[in-house]
């Protein structure tokens, strides 16, 4: 099939799509107002963009990385939005994460014929983005795919490379996403969490039962993971600082301080978890195992981002603030 044919496809099925939106939406009357950043000031080098709300840096994923979320459902008809600047906008925001680790998040919901780019454009844009972009992209969700991300799919392949296909993720629901990301830190448009009730009512024919989750089981007595400060003295016969600690740090100042990057670059999820799990089940880690430096310094922010408590405590927070500024 040639590519022109797969356009032509593409936008049979976007068309399709929007057919399916609107009945669906059909007893929806309210259009929410565009999205406005109170912060944003018109003196913005891309303010006739950036004032839509398409392009928004969303906090952190699990592992730390920077999240940014493109929302199709926020792109005006293609007559009010240059798509020229989008792109220039789009690596604008990105130049300032590169860098380092960072997570996409595409919502698909809202594309629709009078919005979409034209196919030559988003070719341009994946070859614009160059290998500064995608060394250090380590994940891209792309949120409720329909038949046209499947087309289009098809219409790329001979330019994604297979490593790049690798850090692809589709999720139906958005509730899939709590698995790998921050959920509430978002900021996901009304329009999608309005389209992802829907299909989970046409799935379901209603809203599924509630389930009843368990009571937390308490700490493991060599639990040092997501538990205070205290409970870990306690348990360790009184020791000051908790062993992750002691052992994290000490690897590192033997084998990591020459070593850039540092705290800055990620490391497998998975890895993560299984090094956790020794931890907390009192068991011995030897990091030189792993053949990774940046394990023990992810294992340390890890240690300190679950603490219940901060370091440097709720109650002092504003002090120090206050120094800082």
């Amino acid at each position: 099939m040639s590519e022109i044919d797969y356009e032509k496809l593409a936008e049979i099925e976007l068309q399709k799509d929007e057919v399916e939106d609107t009945q669906s939406e059909q007893e929806e009357t309210f259009m929410p107002p565009p999205l406005e950043d109170p912060e944003l000031n018109i003196n913005h080098p891309y303010y006739d963009v950036a004032r839509h709300g398409i392009i928004q840096l969303a906090g952190d994923d699990n592992s730390g990385r920077k999240v940014i979320t493109f929302s199709c459902c926020r792109m005006p008809p293609s007559h009010q939005l240059n798509h020229t600047r989008l792109l220039e906008y789009l690596k604008y925001t990105l130049d300032q994460y590169v860098e380092n680790d960072y997570t996409v998040v595409y919502f698909h919901y809202g594309l629709k014929s009078l919005n979409k780019p034209s196919l030559k454009w988003l070719q341009t844009a994946y070859k614009e983005f160059d290998r500064k972009y995608k060394k250090n992209l380590k994940a891209l969700y792309v949120v409720h795919p329909t038949n046209f991300i499947k087309i289009l799919w098809n219409i790329f392949k001979p330019l994604i490379s297979h490593k790049f296909g690798k850090k692809i993720t589709y999720l139906n629901c958005l509730s899939d996403l709590r698995e790998h990301l921050k959920y509430d830190q978002l900021n996901i448009p009304q329009e999608v969490i309005r389209h992802d009730e829907n299909l989970r009512g046409k799935q379901k024919g209603k809203l599924p039962p509630v389930v009843k989750v368990p009571p937390p089981r308490p700490p493991l007595p060599t639990q040092q993971f997501g538990v205070s400060l205290q409970y870990i003295k306690d348990k360790h016969k009184g020791e000051l600082i908790p062993p992750v600690v002691k052992e994290t740090v000490s690897y590192l100042k033997r084998k990591g301080l020459q070593v850039e990057g540092l705290f800055r670059r990620s490391a497998s999820i998975q890895t993560i978890k299984d090094v956790q799990k020794l931890y907390n089940q009192g068991k011995s880690v030897n990091f030189d195992d792993y053949h990774d430096i940046h394990i023990p310094a992810v294992i340390l922010k890890t240690f300190l981002r679950e603490l219940p408590q901060p370091l440097l405590t709720f109650e002092c927070y504003d002090h120090i603030l206050g120094i800082t500024m």
